[in-house]
């Protein structure tokens, strides 16, 4: 079987994380969230993966390559703007036959795709969607459906009063190649406005496949760091805590698990890193720092005294002595908390805040 993934996007929801990197190399326990996809649709047998790409193509190619590395097949199709869902499929049109999967390029989920493809070809579909419930689905893509699971319509963010289901459009879609035909080349098109209610319209079925297995749309700093909780609580390492290489941690130096820690690391005296947490490679935690609930990048270096709770911190950040960074802050690439040279005043920055790459805040 073969897959498009959907990753053409400019991926603003996750800045500033993603202003030099794109959506689907931001890691994920340390590695790309592409590589996670990837082994997923393996275990599918789904090994010819058509990556439709946008921004910074170069630095999702020079990581995968043609894919053999990893197993499987992949193939680039480029978007010289953003497409759409369907437009950017469209685009890829030369490189796909027969039935094929359609993923939005920041979904992680245990759906199950072949018991999904069986019931596509059982029942004939033109189309068929993975749908999965929702707490609120006024902020998501509502699809409702008839009692054997045919789509009726969908409709799109609806109010409260106008809720009839809390089952969503995963961003799962299996599609026959005629379905391609009702798309227009060359233009923005996205599949649940342009391509499938008009479909619904002229009487081709499209079916739903309903499940319950773990979802998340990952295209929130929000939704990202609960994706990589879940993931360690899930999978926690060794007594709670998993090394990925050599690195130091000095015996006073207090490890709550589940905790993830790259290689190269350093975590100097009576500091505490209390999962579910992770540091990339070539971190270095100064003395009597605290990090709780984050996740840092790659060569980030944390001053003494700082405390780092629930957030997200991209590469080289360097966080000074005493500060602090709390719940639901975002930091770009390179930014500078506090004075550089072990010298800070202590710098709070408050929850919730973003800071873009290269960012100085004294």
């Amino acid at each position: 079987m073969k897959a498009v993934i959907l990753a053409g996007g400019e991926a603003t929801r996750l800045r500033p994380l993603t202003c030099n990197t794109p959506k689907i190399m931001v890691p994920v326990l340390n590695r790309p969230f592409l590589e996670h996809l990837v082994a997923y649709l393996k275990t599918h047998d789904i090994v010819d993966i058509v990556l439709a790409v946008g921004k910074l193509p170069e630095q999702v190619a020079s990581y995968f390559g043609d894919g053999s590395k990893f197993g499987v097949r992949i193939a680039y199709s480029t978007e010289d703007f953003p497409m759409g869902t369907a437009g950017a499929v469209k685009n890829a049109e030369k490189l796909v036959d027969d039935p094929f999967f359609v993923f939005n390029g920041d979904i992680f989920t245990d759906i199950d795709l072949s018991a999904m493809m069986r019931l596509h070809r059982q029942r004939k579909a033109i189309a068929s969607l993975a749908l999965t419930p929702v707490d609120d689905p006024t902020t998501y893509g509502v699809v409702e459906t008839d009692s054997e699971g045919r789509v009726k319509r969908f409709t799109e963010k609806p109010s409260p009063d106008k809720v009839t289901t809390n089952m969503i459009n995963a961003g799962i879609y299996i599609l026959e190649p005629d379905i391609l035909t009702h798309i227009t080349p060359n233009t923005f098109s996205m599949f649940e406005r342009d391509v499938f209610p008009p479909l619904l319209d002229s009487g081709h079925a499209i079916y739903s496949y309903p499940s319950s297995d773990y979802w998340i749309d990952m295209g929130t700093p929000d939704k990202y760091l609960r994706l990589q909780h879940d993931l360690l609580r899930r999978h926690p390492g060794p007594e709670g805590a998993e090394f990925e290489g050599e690195s130091f941690a000095h015996s006073s130096a207090r490890i709550e698990g589940p905790v993830l820690i790259g290689e190269a690391c350093s975590i100097d005296r009576n500091s505490m890193i209390r999962g579910p947490a992770i540091l990339g490679a070539g971190c270095r935690v100064g003395e009597d720092a605290v990090i709780e609930g984050a996740i840092l990048w790659l060569d980030c270096e944390i001053g003494r005294g700082a405390r780092l709770r629930n957030c997200l911190v991209a590469s080289r950040c360097h966080i000074g002595e005493e500060s602090e960074v709390l719940d639901g802050c975002v930091l770009g690439d390179d930014v500078l908390i506090g004075k550089a040279n072990k010298l800070s005043n202590g710098i709070k920055i408050w929850p919730g805040k973003s800071i873009e790459p290269g960012a100085i805040s004294f």
